[in-house]
């Protein structure tokens, strides 16, 4: 086949054409990884418990799990996972004097920033998140996990990388029941996951979504996220993460941690 001299010339721009298409994504994709090493992280710690169910006038974030008290070990938790991490905790307005005299007591001198908390989990977290500044990855976590695993955190915040909304789970071990006006009747328990803290989403989108007006129907950050039109990515958690509010859950912890 003959090429005509025009043709070549086409050929040649195109061929041009796709490789600086080619070089500029190779450059967007080494400066979206690199603007992401650089990004920072923040771990917003809700802690709004009143003790009710421990039956104990000590809100149970403070109660001690073998001569430590279950914040600090939450906090300590993420320090440890990166001690640059920036740690925003959120406490109603009546417990942060406490909260300071706890400090003192456990000589506890991880740098984090206290915000007062609002009437609802909800409110808590959108304070919390007004004291985010810039963009960060940002892990919304419950102030009673204090046995969050590292691998845990690692898998979330490294997963929001990529997928800018993620949430640990792990499979259900009981059957289930789905119980309405009707009765009930067994539900295949392979289609659910129980859901757990911390959940890890790009800073922007999570304050995008929680600009919206509360509803019974968040239950977590992920179901606010999730309304507002994002979709949320699950990853392995670990099972050792329970959330401490019962007195039986507070003796299981004590046993996880002699192991």
């Amino acid at each position: 086949m003959i090429v005509t001299g025009s043709l070549l010339g086409y050929l040649q721009i195109f061929i041009f054409l796709v490789l600086i298409i080619n070089a500029l994504m190779l450059i967007f994709v080494q400066v979206y990884t690199f603007t992401n090493y650089l990004m920072t992280k923040t771990a917003i710690i809700v802690a709004g418990g009143k003790g009710e169910r421990m039956q104990t006038s000590v809100p149970k974030q403070f109660l001690e799990i073998k001569g430590k008290p279950i914040l600090i070990r939450t906090l300590e938790a993420f320090w440890n996972y990166d001690n640059n991490i920036q740690i925003i905790l959120v406490l109603p307005s009546i417990q942060i004097d406490f909260w300071k005299q706890l400090c003192k007591k456990h000589a506890f001198d991880i740098e984090h920033l206290i915000v007062e908390g609002g009437a609802t989990r909800f409110e808590s977290v959108k304070n919390g998140l007004a004291a985010v500044v810039g963009e960060s990855f940002v892990a919304v976590h419950d102030g009673v996990r204090p046995l969050v695993s590292n691998d845990t955190i690692k898998r979330c915040f490294d997963s929001a990388e990529k997928y800018q909304a993620v949430i640990p789970v792990v499979d259900l071990i009981d059957s289930i029941r789905e119980t309405d006006e009707t009765g009930n009747r067994a539900v295949d328990r392979n289609k659910y996951k129980l859901v757990q803290t911390p959940q890890v989403f790009l800073g922007s989108i999570l304050k995008k979504a929680y600009e919206q007006e509360f509803s019974n129907f968040f239950t977590d950050d992920a179901s606010v996220v999730e309304m507002a039109g994002t979709k949320v990515q699950l990853v392995e958690g670990n099972r050792e993460n329970i959330k401490i509010t019962t007195e039986i859950d507070l003796k299981i912890a004590e046993v996880l941690l002699n192991d």
